[in-house]
């Protein structure tokens, strides 16, 4: 009778699994790295190899116990590879302490004072006929649009990121990475 109850739980399991019943949810993998959604936002973002530079960046600029806070945020998380992007030297010039100030406009530009998961943002760009602005900490805007399915954002300079992870569930918000840097004016 024993071997039977398990027999029908584990065939139970298999079930759920197959028909696409989640029996836990999953975040997103970033980086080579499981976030957790009982991390806050940079407790994962620590542990993401994608986001060494951002990681940097956030302690040089002081942000991490803001980040490390209730929240809830929305952070838009540019990877390495998007700070690479940035012309050479852009980036060693903004993590040094004289430019504190211009590195904490960059990015609190990429961060909102509420989460904002990416159905609900798919949602008001369509309500509001193909772009949002979304408001940002930093006081600046950034334009949403949708193409080909992706989340584009636009800064206020023209350069555009596209979400490439999205709704990676944190304690204190939620993260999207991003494929670019966006810069405000």
């Amino acid at each position: 009778m024993k071997i039977r109850k398990t027999i029908l739980a584990l065939s139970g399991a298999a079930i759920l699994a197959v028909s696409g019943i989640a029996l836990t949810s999953a975040n997103p993998m970033v980086g080579g790295a499981a976030m957790y959604e009982t991390k806050n936002i940079v407790q994962n973002a620590i542990n993401s190899k994608d986001h060494t530079t951002l990681v940097a960046a956030v302690k040089a600029a002081e942000l991490v116990d803001t980040l490390s806070g209730t929240g809830p945020f929305t952070v838009f998380a540019p990877t390495n590879e998007a700070f690479a992007k940035l012309p050479a030297g852009t980036v060693d010039a903004l993590l040094k302490p004289e430019n504190k100030a211009k590195l904490t406009a960059v990015l609190t530009y990429h961060v909102v004072g509420k989460k904002v998961l990416s159905g609900v943002l798919e949602k008001v760009i369509k309500d509001d006929g193909g772009t949002y602005d979304i408001p940002t900490v930093s006081g600046h805007v950034i334009k949403a649009s949708l193409k080909d399915g992706h989340v584009m954002l636009t800064g206020e300079d023209g350069g555009t990121a596209m979400v490439t992870i999205a709704d990676v569930q944190q304690s204190n918000g939620v993260i999207h990475v991003i494929d670019s840097v966006l810069l405000p004016k």
